[in-house]
């Protein structure tokens, strides 16, 4: 059996551990694969998928129980654009939105007239088009890959996280993760390694390398980069929270302890916040001007945005009566964006300092919310609000893990730029006109996407930066680091820039990357190719973006309007 010898991390958190078990200690266990993918998001469930249908055997591991990320241990419904129902999605994408509507026709008493909608919004909230709770997209993920998990085709383990890596110059040859829950080490080697974790954990463990926050304007040349490199320039991350309202009931959580700190705060943005975090008050992204906004869980309020609609996850309507006592709202918006602090390379205790913190943000938003919250009737608080611990399958209420916005990103063979997407810099650049403006046309594209340029305020004080983009491809450049052979990247983590990254951090992108850094792993096994090959190759790309379009991939847009 290898002798391995592993390098550690001490700072890959939101979670901490007991010391690592080295290699001259007792012997850990090992496992092998074709491929292993470590991060069991929304690109880690994509990529296991493709590369279990090609054949292979897989190991996908998850930090958390639930598989899903951003969808489920996150709680966070699907950020999509306007075309998703009819185009720019993958197939297997599809498949998984109409599953989740179809468990709620087969297991929820849905009303005739909710279950008679082609697309059915079980929420009906404003954000998306398929805002539902976190527990039915974990039902659906786990239906996917029940039959590949059951066969053995792919070996799932929760609680695990990655601890060390063993790597021999260029090539990863094992990750070591630890169990949560026992303590107990266990070694996974194999061809490849996806990264598919929230915050791009294997990228230091395996010397991989990376960029974190903002490039500078001159090393991007993009119009909304700043003058000079801020890696702290990092977007707020949330511990989001499930809430319904009871009228007449009180159900006022106990104070927490950081309230009146939070009750006080007020942001330090350049340009300015517009008063204290716990308020109707914020930024508007787009212009950063004042924007007043309505909260009201009985329906009163409806002019404007109320943000009890904004991302509702269980509208009542739905549903037969007397089955949800209220609506259900996901609560995910600017009032609980922790912003005092990162979670990438910084010491463990910094940051279970921040996620300390961050926690207590979002209680104290629901405190302040039941106590002290203005009415549109001139009274203050509603106490009916009820913090809904089941929905996210945690004690304290709050999400099993927080939604993160940006994660460390790899220096790539190919990185996407503003100039590649943003409206108004691909207008400069081309001299076209709006309607005739388009993305970058990449030649190893290996998907799509849309959503718009859309940064939330960051740790380092910087308001938002919303911008109009197009409908845009990912480039398989961008999964590739430059010098690692064997790693690709999987999710928020590939090739693109603190400003591009954007656009391409939400649902169904990060599926589509998943998906295309899976079934890429699969076709170099089976043509004994190197990624790099693969895409330098004009043949061996040809080949593989045949494959994956008779896998339901759209690799290119039709003309579309901008965002």
């Amino acid at each position: 059996m290898i002798r391995r010898t592993f390098l550690k991390t001490a700072a890959l958190l939101p979670f901490t551990f007991p010391p690592v078990l080295h290699a001259d200690g007792p012997r850990a266990k090992e496992l092998r694969a074709d491929i292993v993918i470590v991060g069991g998001g929304i690109g880690g469930c994509a990529a296991g998928l493709a590369a279990a249908r090609s054949g292979h055997q897989v190991i996908l591991t998850e930090e958390t129980d639930w598989i899903g990320g951003q969808l489920t241990s996150q709680a966070v419904p699907p950020d999509e654009h306007p075309w998703i129902e009819s185009f720019g999605a993958t197939r297997l994408y599809r498949r998984f939105r109409k599953d989740v509507r179809d468990f709620y026709r087969q297991h929820y008493p849905l009303t005739a007239e909710a279950r008679a909608i082609e697309d059915l919004n079980p929420g009906n909230g404003i954000v998306s088009r398929l805002c539902h709770e976190p527990r039915v997209s974990l039902a659906v993920l786990t239906e996917l890959l029940a039959s590949y998990v059951s066969s053995r085709r792919i070996i799932l383990l929760t609680r695990h996280k990655p601890v060390e890596a063993d790597v021999d110059g260029d090539r990863v040859r094992a990750v070591r993760m630890r169990d949560q829950e026992s303590g107990r080490v266990i070694d996974l080697s194999a061809n490849y390694f996806l990264d598919a974790t929230e915050l791009g954990d294997l990228l230091p463990l395996t010397k991989t390398e990376y960029v974190v926050g903002a490039e500078s304007q001159q090393e991007t040349g993009e119009p909304h980069a700043p003058t000079e490199a801020r890696p702290a320039d990092q977007q707020a991350f949330t511990y989001c929270f499930a809430i319904d309202y009871l009228d007449g009931e009180d159900h006022t959580i106990e104070k927490p302890t950081e309230y009146d700190f939070w009750q006080k705060y007020v942001p330090e943005m350049k340009p300015a916040w517009p008063g204290p975090l716990l308020s109707w008050q914020m930024s508007d992204p787009i212009t950063l001007k004042e924007r007043k906004v309505s909260f009201d869980p009985t329906g009163a309020v409806t002019e404007g945005l109320n943000l009890w609609r904004y991302r509702r996850i269980a509208d009542r309507k739905n549903f037969k009566q007397g089955i949800y006592p209220g609506d259900i709202c996901l609560v995910n918006w600017p009032q609980n964006d922790y912003w005092l602090g990162n979670l990438i390379d910084v010491t463990p205790e910094q940051a279970e300092q921040h996620l300390m913190r961050a926690k207590q943000l979002s209680l104290s938003l629901l405190y302040w919310m039941q106590t002290a919250a203005p009415r549109s009737d001139g009274k203050l608080g509603w106490k009916g609000l009820r913090l809904r611990d089941d929905i996210v399958g945690t004690a304290d209420g709050l999400a099993k893990y927080p939604y993160i916005r940006e994660s460390r990103r790899i220096k790539a063979e190919f990185t996407v730029l503003e100039q590649h997407v943003g409206t108004d810099a691909r207008m400069k650049l081309t001299g076209h006109k709006r309607e005739e403006v388009t993305a970058e046309r990449f030649p190893d594209t290996v998907g799509v996407g849309s959503y718009r340029i859309d940064l939330h305020p960051s740790s380092d004080g910087t308001n938002y930066i919303d911008v109009s983009s197009l409908p845009f491809q990912i480039p398989l450049g961008s999964l590739l680091p430059q010098r690692v052979e064997n790693l690709l990247a999987c999710c928020k983590n590939i090739g693109v820039t603190h400003i591009t990254n954007g656009c391409y951090r939400l649902h169904p992108v990060e599926w589509g990357i998943g998906e295309a850094a899976g079934a890429l792993a699969a076709f170099c096994l089976q043509r004994k190719e190197s990624p790099r090959h693969v895409r330098n190759d004009s043949k061996l790309l040809a080949d593989f973006q045949e494959i994956f379009r008779k896998d339901g991939v759209e690799l290119e847009w039709p003309k579309l309007t901008p965002r």
